[in-house]
C-alpha cells in the first residue's frame, strides 16, 4: 500500500516535501505524511533549537513549577525525516524555501510557522510563547514579587493564576471593560471578572497601556503602574513575515481554502499561521489553538498528496484559570441568542450557548461542565436544531435538547 501511494505521489510531482515549523502542527504533518503513505524525501525546519514540544503547558504546569518538559514523542530516524533545528525561514520562492542556513528545495510545502506575540510599545516586559520564555517568566515569579499582567484573555488569566499561586502580588490590566473580550461579549465576559478578586488578583479594566517599561507600565492617561515583573499577553499574529515579497496570498494569515490549499500549487498551510475559509461559518477562521494544530495536518497532507479533504470543524479551546476549567467551542454569531444553563452569579458550574434564529448552536462556553461542551460541540458539528427550554435545563443533558430527540 505504501509503495502504491508513494508511486502515485511521485507521478503528481511530490518527491521532496519541506515542512516549515517544528511545533505540534509541523510534527503532526510529518507524522501524517508517513502514515498516509508518502515515502519520498522529507525535511522539517524549526526556528527554535528544541525538538517539537507542547505549548499549552507553558502557561499552566511550567509556571506552577510542576512541569519542566513538554517535549512531544518524535523519532526522526523512524520517520526518516531530515531535521534542522535552529533554522529560520527567511523567504519563499517557487520551489525554494530560503533560510538563515541552507536553502531547501521542495515540490511539496507545508507551512506551519505558527504565530508570534503582539508587542506593545516599550522595551520592558516578558512575552510568553516559547519554552525559553516560560522558564524566564517562571524564574521571575518569586513570592512577594509585584507582577503586572497586561491582557485578561485566556493567556493573561492563566499567567495571573500561576503568579497568584506562587505568592506574587498580581495586577491584571485590560483595555476592554470585561475579561476575554477577543471571544466573549460583555454580558458573558463580566461573569469571569469576580474570579480575579477571589484569587487575590486585582483586575483593572478599561485601562489602555501606552508603554511597557522595565519597572512597570505607563497607562494612556499617564498613570505609572510600577511592578517587578511585567508579562504581556494581548494576543498573537500569524508568523508570516518571512513570506513578504512572495506572491503567496497572505492576509492575517496564509489564505487557504477548506482543503487547506494555499494560492500556490503544492503548498498547504496549517495551524496558527493559516487563515482558513469555513463554509460552515461563511468566513475566514484562524485556529490559533492546540486542537486545530492537532487535527488539521492530516487533511492538509491528504490535499498535498492529491486527495483533497474538506476540513471545517467547530473550533475548540480550553483554559485552566483560577481553579476552573473553561472550555469554548464554535464561533459566536452577532445575531445569535444567548441561552444560559445555570446562573453564573450563584452556580459554581454553568454554561452559555449562542443559538441561531433557526435554533442551531453556533458556539458554547462552559465552566466546569466538560460533558456539556463535548455534547454541544457534537450538535454544532451535526448542525442539529435544539429545543431552547431543554438546552437551558441543567438537569437535561445537552444531547437530549435536540428538537424532537429521543436520545
Amino acid at each position: 500500500m505504501t509503495a502504491h501511494l508513494d508511486a502515485a505521489s511521485k507521478v503528481r510531482g511530490v518527491e521532496r516535501v519541506v515542512v516549515v515549523g517544528a511545533g505540534l502542527a509541523g510534527l503532526q504533518a510529518v507524522t501524517a505524511l508517513r502514515a498516509q503513505g508518502y515515502a519520498g524525501e522529507l525535511v522539517l525546519l524549526g526556528a527554535e533549537r528544541y525538538p517539537p514540544y507542547d505549548r499549552p503547558p507553558l502557561t499552566k504546569g511550567f509556571l506552577l513549577n510542576d512541569l519542566d518538559d513538554s517535549t512531544l514523542p518524535f523519532d526522526p530516524q523512524e520517520l526518516k525525516v531530515d531535521v534542522h533545528y535552529g533554522v529560520r525561514a527567511t523567504g519563499l520562492r517557487p520551489g525554494l524555501v530560503e533560510t538563515d542556513g541552507k536553502d531547501q528545495a521542495y515540490d511539496g510545502l507545508i507551512i506551519a510557522t505558527g504565530a508570534e506575540p503582539l508587542r506593545l510599545p516599550g522595551t520592558g516586559g516578558h512575552y510568553l510563547r516559547t519554552r525559553d520564555d516560560a522558564h524566564t517568566v517562571r524564574a521571575a515569579l518569586r513570592p512577594g514579587a509585584r507582577v503586572l499582567v497586561v491582557g485578561a484573555g485566556w493567556i493573561g488569566a492563566e499567567v495571573a493564576t500561576a503568579a497568584a499561586r506562587r505568592g506574587c502580588r498580581v495586577t491584571v490590566v485590560e483595555q476592554a471593560a470585561t475579561p476575554a473580550p477577543h471571544v466573549l461579549p460583555p454580558e458573558v465576559g463580566r461573569h469571569l471578572a469576580p474570579w480575579y478578586a477571589r484569587a487575590g488578583v486585582e483586575l483593572r479594566t478599561g485601562q489602555r497601556v501606552a508603554e511597557v517599561r522595565p519597572d512597570g507600565v505607563e497607562l494612556a492617561d499617564g498613570e505609572l503602574l510600577r511592578a517587578d515583573v511585567v508579562i504581556v499577553g494581548v494576543g498573537v499574529r500569524p508568523a508570516t513575515g518571512w513570506l513578504e515579497g512572495s506572491p503567496l496570498e497572505v492576509d492575517a494569515g496564509v489564505l487557504v481554502g477548506p482543503d487547506l490549499r494555499a494560492s500556490w500549487p503544492g503548498v498547504v498551510a496549517v495551524g496558527d499561521v493559516a487563515a482558513r475559509w469555513s463554509p460552515r461559518y461563511e468566513r475566514r477562521i484562524r485556529g490559533e489553538h492546540w486542537d486545530d494544530a492537532l487535527r488539521a495536518p492530516a487533511a492538509a497532507v491528504a490535499t498535498l498528496l492529491g486527495r483533497p479533504t474538506s476540513y471545517d470543524p467547530v473550533p475548540y479551546v480550553w483554559s485552566e484559570q483560577f481553579g476552573r476549567m473553561v472550555q469554548f467551542a464554535g464561533v459566536p454569531m452577532p445575531d445569535a441568542r444567548l441561552v444560559w444553563r445555570g446562573d453564573p452569579t450563584r452556580d459554581p458550574t454553568w454554561a452559555v450557548f449562542w443559538v441561531t434564529a433557526d435554533h442551531r448552536i453556533a458556539a458554547a462556553l462552559t465552566v466546569d461542565r466538560p460533558r456539556d461542551l463535548t455534547q454541544a460541540r457534537r450538535l454544532a458539528e451535526r448542525d442539529a436544531r435544539v429545543d431552547l427550554d431543554l438546552l437551558a435545563d441543567p438537569l437535561v443533558s445537552v444531547k437530549q435538547s435536540v428538537a424532537g430527540s429521543s436520545e
